[in-house]
C-alpha cells in the first residue's frame, strides 16, 4: 500500500536523504479541506503540499536518519511500555449493560507540536473560559437577586433547568474560596481556517489527567534529544499548581489530607485514576471508604478515622450522595453535599457543574462572557443549534445532512444511549424518521455544525498518515480567583485515516492518543514532584494506611481462598466416593458424611436426592452445582468472589498474585463445561494445585502490614469453621469407628500424609484429635488455627487495646483444651466435650467476623475513634 522506505529514499535524489527529507517523502496526503499538522498548511485540491511545518523540520532534523530508521522498534517500544504499566481503558459494551472489556491504552509514536505563539492564544482562551464558567456556576446557583444570568434570558431557564445535572440541592451553597470549577477540560480542534475552536467542554468530572501523563512520561523516553533541544514544557509545576491550589482552599490548612474519589475499578479510566493519585501522593478512594460525621469527611482505616479536607472526585454529580442526589447511588458518600455546605470539604469539581457540558448552550456563551467578565471569547464554540429554539430548528429542519446531531440532555429518557452522529450518514427515510423524532421533543436535540479537525502525522508501516485530531486541554485553579493551563493535551486521534468529524473522536469508539509537545522560547519548568530523599529518621515509624474497604475486600480475599480449598477438596472427595460407591467398593458411613457436608456447604442443592438412595443423580447435580455462580457458596461462585475482591485489590497484589486470581476462574469454568465425568478428578485436582499456588503467593508474596494480616484472619477465621463443622458432623455419625471414615476425616484435614509419618496404620482417636485437635505444629489443627487467629487479631487491632483483648477472650484458647477431656465418650458413645468445643469454635468464628465487620469495615460502636483531625 505505502512504498518501503528504501523506495521513499529512492524518490529524493542521488544525494544521502536526511530524515526531513525522509519525512516528507513518507508523509501520506489528507484529504482536502482538512489543515495538515505536519506541513503546517491547509489542503487544497490539485496544490502540493510543499515543505514540512517549521517544527517538524526542526523535530526530524534533530532525531537524524538513525532515528528515523529505528522509527518501528521506538513504536514497539511504546506498545510494550504501555503493557508493562498496565495501561488500560474499559470499553463498554452496549449489548450487554453493565459490562466492559478492558484494553490496552492505544498510544502512538509522535507528538502532536504546538508552537509558542499558538499555545500562548490557546492558553489565553482557556483561562477566560475558566473565569467565565466557574463565574457562570456562582451566578446561577446563587441567591434570586444574583441569578442574573437566567433572569436576563442569557441562559434560556429552560434548557439549563430541565438539565438533569443542575442540581437543586446546591442552590445557595457558596464553595470554599467560591470556587465551583477547580478542573476544566476544552477539547479543542483546528478548523480549516487555521483556528483553535472548541468543540466540547468537560466541567463534572474532566478525564484524562492520569493518561496524559502517562503518555508523556512514555514518549519523551522515545525522543530525548528532541524532547530536550526543542525546549518542551514540562508537565509537573502544573501538577503541583493543582494540588497547591486545592490546599489553598482547604479548611485543614498545612495538614490537609488530599483523596481522589473514583467510582472503582469497573470505571472505563480506573487505571488513570490509580496512576494519577499514585503520582500525586494522594490516596485513592471509593465512596465506601468515606463517611461523614459532624459534617466532617473521613477515610475509614483499621486505625481509625482519619479527615479528609479535598476530594479530587472522578464521580459524577448524581452519585455523589444518595441522601440529596441520587438515592439508589452506592458509589457516593452520604451527607457529602452538607458536609460541602458547612464548609468542612472541597470538592473538586463542586457538584451541580455538569449542566455547562450541555452543546446546547454553545450559542449562548458569548453573550454570557460580555455580561460577567465584559470581554469577547477568544476561543469560539464550534457553531451549534439548540432545536429548544423554535426559529432556530424551523431554520435548519430541511438540511439536517448538514450536521452532527448531539443530544442535549444526555441522560434524559429521549437521548439515553444517543451518541453524536452525522446525519449525512442516513438515508432519506431515516432523515425523514430524524425529523419527526425532534419535531417530537426538540429541546433533547441539538444540531452543530460539521467541523473537519485537522490532521495529525501518526506513523503506520513506513508512513505517516494524516488522522483527525483533538486536543483536550486542562485548566486547574491556583484557589486564590486565577488559572493555571497545563502547558500539553490529551490528543485523541482517528482509528483510520477517513474523514472524521470533531463529535465522533472518542476513546469509547477506539481512537488513539498522542502526546502533545508545548514548545517554549522561554526556559523550561523544571519542577518536579518527586519527594525528597527519605533519611533514616523518616522511617521509624513509616506505615502503609489500609483502608477499611481495601481492608474488607482483603479479609474476604482471605476467606473465599480458604473457602474455595475447602469446598474443592470435599468435591473431590466426594466424586471419590461416588465412584468407588459405582464401583460396589463404597462405604455408606462415608456417603452420609458426604452427603450431609456436600448440602450445608453448596456442592449440591436441598431438594437433590440422597447419594445413598441415587448416586448417579447426586453426581450429576454436583456437577451442576460446580458451575452455578448463582448458587451462593458453589465452587464457581466462590472463584468469582474471590475475582471480585482482587479486582478491588489491584494495587496491592503483585503481578503473578493478580494473574492466577485472574485466570482462575475463567479457566475452571471454560474446563469444566467441555469436561465429562470421567475429567472431573483431574480437573478438580489441577485446580485444587492452582489454588496451592494462590495460597503460596499470599504467604510468600505480600508485605506483612495490617492488611495481610486482615487476610490471615479471614483464612483462619474459615478454616476453623469449616473443621470444626466437618470433626462435629463426622463424629455425630461416628465416622471415626470405620476405616473408610477414619480416612476420609483425614484427607478433609489434608493431613492424611502428617498422621501417617507420626501414627502408622493405627486408627485411634486419641492421636486422631492429637493432630487435627491439640497440635501446635499442625496448620490444620484447631489449635494451631485458633491461634494464629488470635495472634494476629490483636495485632492488627492493637491501636483499640480495650476492645481487642476483650473480643480475643471470646475466641476460642487451646490453652484450656485437654486431650484426654476430648477423647472421653460417654456411655451413648458420644464425645460430649468435643462436640461443646466444636460448636464454640464455630460460633466464635462467626461473632469474631461480625466484629471485625462492625468496628473495622463499618466503624460503628459506642465511641469513634479519629487520629487526627
Amino acid at each position: 500500500m505505502q512504498e518501503t522506505l528504501q523506495q521513499q529514499t529512492s524518490l529524493l535524489s542521488d544525494d544521502p536523504p536526511d530524515a526531513v527529507a525522509l519525512a516528507a517523502a513518507a508523509a501520506l496526503r489528507p484529504l482536502e479541506g482538512h489543515f495538515d499538522e505536519l506541513h503546517g498548511r491547509l489542503t487544497l485540491p490539485g496544490q502540493p503540499t510543499g515543505d514540512l511545518a517549521p517544527l517538524w523540520q526542526r523535530f526530524w532534523r534533530i532525531n537524524g536518519v538513525s532515528a528515523w530508521q529505528d522509527l518501528n522498534a521506538r513504536f514497539a517500544r511504546v506498545q510494550r511500555r504501555v503493557q508493562e504499566d498496565g495501561a488500560s481503558y474499559n470499553v463498554y459494551d452496549d449489548s450487554a449493560p453493565g459490562s466492559s472489556a478492558s484494553r490496552v491504552w492505544p498510544l502512538e509514536l509522535l507528538p502532536m507540536l504546538i508552537s509558542p505563539t499558538e499555545w500562548q492564544g490557546i492558553e489565553a482562551g482557556v483561562r477566560q473560559r475558566a473565569r467565565m464558567l466557574n463565574a457562570a456556576l456562582a451566578d446561577v446557583y446563587g441567591t434570586a437577586g444574583e441569578r442574573q444570568l437566567l433572569a436576563k434570558g442569557l441562559l434560556p431557564a429552560s434548557l439549563v433547568m430541565a438539565h438533569p445535572q443542575y442540581l437543586r440541592p446546591l442552590h445557595g451553597c457558596v464553595p470554599l474560596g467560591g470556587v465551583h470549577l477547580h478542573v476544566l477540560a476544552l477539547d479543542l480542534a483546528r478548523g480549516d481556517d487555521g483556528l483553535w475552536w472548541v468543540v466540547d467542554q468537560r466541567t463534572q468530572a474532566p478525564s484524562g489527567l492520569g493518561y496524559m501523563l502517562e503518555n508523556r512520561l512514555i514518549n519523551a523516553e522515545q525522543f530525548p534529544e528532541a524532547f530536550r533541544e526543542m525546549a518542551v514544557q514540562r508537565l509537573a509545576g502544573s501538577f503541583r499548581a493543582l494540588l497547591q491550589g486545592l490546599i489553598r482552599l482547604s479548611p485543614g490548612g498545612e495538614r490537609t489530607r488530599v483523596a481522589l474519589l473514583t467510582p472503582g475499578p469497573r470505571n472505563e479510566t480506573y487505571f488513570e485514576h490509580a496512576f494519577l493519585a499514585r503520582y500525586l501522593g494522594i490516596s485513592l478512594v471509593e465512596g465506601g471508604d468515606l463517611t461523614v460525621r459532624d459534617n466532617r469527611v473521613y477515610l475509614k482505616t483499621l486505625q481509625g478515622l482519619e479527615r479528609v479536607h479535598v476530594l479530587l472526585r472522578r464521580v459524577d454529580d448524581e452519585f455523589l450522595d444518595p441522601l440529596e442526589l441520587r438515592a439508589d447511588s452506592a458509589l457516593g458518600v452520604p451527607g457529602l453535599v452538607q458536609a460541602l455546605r458547612a464548609g468542612q470539604v472541597v470538592v473538586a469539581n463542586s457538584p451541580g457543574a455538569g449542566w455547562l457540558e450541555s452543546p446546547g448552550l454553545a450559542a449562548f456563551w458569548p453573550g454570557v462572557a460580555r455580561a460577567l467578565l465584559g470581554e469577547e471569547l477568544l476561543l469560539p464554540s464550534t457553531p451549534s443549534w439548540w432545536c429548544g429554539e423554535q426559529a432556530a430548528w424551523e431554520r435548519n429542519r430541511g438540511s439536517l445532512a448538514d450536521f452532527v446531531i448531539a443530544p442535549t440532555f444526555p441522560t434524559s429518557e429521549t437521548t439515553t444511549g444517543f451518541t453524536p452522529f452525522m446525519a449525512a450518514e442516513l438515508d432519506e427515510a431515516a432523515l425523514v424518521a430524524l425529523q419527526a423524532r425532534i419535531d417530537a421533543n426538540p429541546s433533547a436535540h441539538t444540531l452543530k455544525a460539521r467541523m473537519r479537525p485537522s490532521k495529525q502525522p501518526v506513523w503506520r508501516n513506513g508512513a505517516l498518515e494524516p488522522r483527525a485530531a483533538v486536543l483536550r486541554v486542562y485548566a486547574v485553579t491556583d484557589g486564590q480567583g486565577g488559572w493555571s493551563v497545563l502547558p500539553g493535551a490529551l490528543t485523541r486521534v482517528a482509528h483510520r485515516r477517513g474523514g472524521v468529524v470533531d463529535a465522533l473522536l472518542s476513546m469509547q469508539q477506539g481512537c488513539a492518543s498522542v502526546d502533545t509537545w508545548v514548545v517554549t522560547d522561554g526556559e523550561v519548568d523544571t519542577t518536579s514532584l518527586l519527594p525528597p530523599p527519605l533519611q533514616p529518621t523518616d522511617l521509624q515509624d513509616v506505615h502503609r494506611t489500609v483502608t477499611s474497604r481495601a481492608a474488607e475486600n482483603l479479609f474476604w480475599l482471605g476467606r473465599y481462598t480458604e473457602r474455595s480449598e475447602n469446598t474443592l477438596r470435599l468435591a473431590r472427595l466426594t466424586l471419590g466416593a461416588l465412584s468407588a460407591s459405582a464401583r460396589g467398593t463404597g462405604s455408606l458411613p462415608v456417603l452420609r458424611m458426604l452427603d450431609a457436608l456436600g448440602r450445608r456447604h453448596s456442592l449440591v442443592g436441598t431438594s437433590t436426592p440422597s447419594c445413598v438412595v441415587a448416586p448417579r443423580a447426586f453426581e450429576q447435580a454436583l456437577q451442576q452445582a460446580l458451575l452455578d455462580r448463582e448458587h451462593s457458596n458453589s465452587v464457581a461462585w466462590n472463584l468469582q468472589a474471590l475475582q471480585s475482591c482482587a479486582q478491588a485489590l489491584r494495587e496491592r497484589l503483585s503481578t503473578a498474585h493478580w494473574q492466577l486470581i485472574h485466570q482462575l476462574g475463567p479457566s475452571f469454568d471454560q474446563r469444566l463445561r467441555g469436561a465429562g465425568s470421567a475429567d472431573l478428578p483431574s480437573l478438580l485436582a489441577e485446580t485444587d494445585t492452582q489454588l496451592g499456588a494462590l495460597s503460596g503467593a499470599q504467604l510468600d508474596r505480600m508485605t506483612r502490614d495490617d492488611g495481610w494480616r486482615l487476610l490471615s484472619v479471614g483464612r483462619q477465621l474459615e478454616r476453623l469453621h469449616f473443621h470444626a463443622d466437618v470433626l462435629a458432623e463426622a463424629f455425630t455419625q461416628r465416622l471415626h469407628a470405620s476405616d473408610d471414615g477414619f480416612a476420609l476425616l483425614l484427607a478433609l484435614f489434608d493431613s492424611t500424609i502428617t498422621y501417617r509419618a507420626q501414627f502408622q496404620g493405627r486408627r485411634e482417636v486419641p492421636p486422631l484429635l492429637h493432630l487435627l485437635v491439640i497440635d501446635r505444629d499442625n496448620p490444620r489443627a484447631l489449635a494451631w488455627v485458633a491461634r494464629t487467629m488470635r495472634e494476629r487479631f490483636l495485632k492488627l487491632a492493637r491501636h483499640e487495646p480495650d476492645w481487642s483483648k476483650a473480643v480475643a477472650l471470646s475466641l476460642p484458647d487451646p490453652d484450656t483444651w485437654d486431650l484426654a477431656a476430648l477423647t472421653t465418650a460417654d456411655e451413648q458413645g458420644q464425645h460430649t466435650g468435643l462436640q461443646h468445643l466444636l460448636q464454640a469454635c464455630k460460633q466464635q468464628s462467626l461473632q469474631l467476623s461480625l466484629q471485625i465487620s462492625r468496628r473495622l469495615f463499618s466503624h460503628v460502636g459506642a465511641a469513634d475513634r479519629r487520629v487526627w483531625q
